[in-house]
């Protein structure tokens, strides 16, 4: 589906508005695993951020820093016909839900492993993982599936990013390579990313929640997250990489519902 601001989505549920935003090459798929259950109590919007995904970078280009990040998903509501809905996300999503959360704009917020809490080493660090996976997923597909296909290989080729890549289903690792390696706005939004540290004094209910075993934005930068954000929940995923999504999706699923505070109907 695509929105009138040209993003594809996908929609699910009836209830309060949810808005799930992924991280940086990333797309609305990563959301997969939680979407059934977290449609239960919630109308619920998993998109495609602008150049992300199969959506299209905007005509006007892309937001320069992280307001203009948070500005441009504030469009995409408005797009949507939503005031304050509930948002969760994931790494640079989750970064962007906190900077909404700062801002009053949404009625909740759950930041997964947020950016925005990690030393200028450790940011150049997760860009060149980053980096290095988005080389490797330009092979041609039908190598990338029989590498997926052979758990050892899966691990080797994953395992930075997932905790667990013996959960996700071959056609989702498949899709995430595909949207890492289409990821129009990668570097764009990797610059617009530098220097970036969250300073926000969110209003709304928060909850930072860290996966133990994150490779990209080590689950330490937990202990700086508690400590700029003393008002939020802060809650461990044991044994979760960075995308704890597919590593463990009913963990996942009640933290965000957790904060919401919606019971499904």
């Amino acid at each position: 589906m695509t929105a009138p601001v040209e993003v594809v989505y996908e929609r699910r549920g009836a209830g309060p508005a949810l808005v799930l935003l992924h991280g940086i090459g990333h797309h609305g798929g990563a959301w997969r695993p939680v979407l059934d259950r977290l449609a239960e109590a919630h109308d619920v919007i998993a998109v495609d951020l602008p150049g992300f995904g199969r959506s299209p970078v905007p005509a006007a280009g892309l937001p320069a820093d992280m307001p203009g990040l948070a500005a441009a998903v504030l469009e995409l509501f408005a797009a949507f016909g939503l005031e304050r809905p509930h948002v969760a996300g994931n790494s640079l999503g989750g970064a962007i839900a906190l900077e909404l959360a700062a801002l009053g704009a949404v009625s909740s917020a759950t930041a997964l492993s947020p950016a925005g809490f990690c030393t200028a080493r450790e940011l150049r660090w997760a860009l060149t993982v980053l980096t290095l996976h988005r080389n490797a997923a330009r092979l041609p597909e039908p190598v990338l599936r029989r590498l997926f296909a052979a758990p050892a290989l899966r691990m080797l080729a994953m395992g930075m990013i997932l905790a667990r890549p013996d959960r996700m289903a071959l056609e989702d690792a498949l899709a995430d390579a595909r949207a890492l390696r289409q990821a129009r706005a990668f570097r764009a939004v990797a610059r617009a990313g530098r220097g970036y540290a969250y300073a926000g004094a969110p209003t709304v209910p928060v909850t930072v929640a860290w996966g133990t075993r994150d490779r990209i934005l080590p689950y330490r930068q937990a202990a700086l997250a508690r400590t700029r954000l003393p008002a939020a929940r802060h809650l461990d995923l044991p044994g979760c990489g960075h995308v704890p999504m597919h590593d463990d999706p009913e963990l996942v699923a009640s933290v965000i519902l957790g904060t919401t505070g919606v019971r499904a109907g």
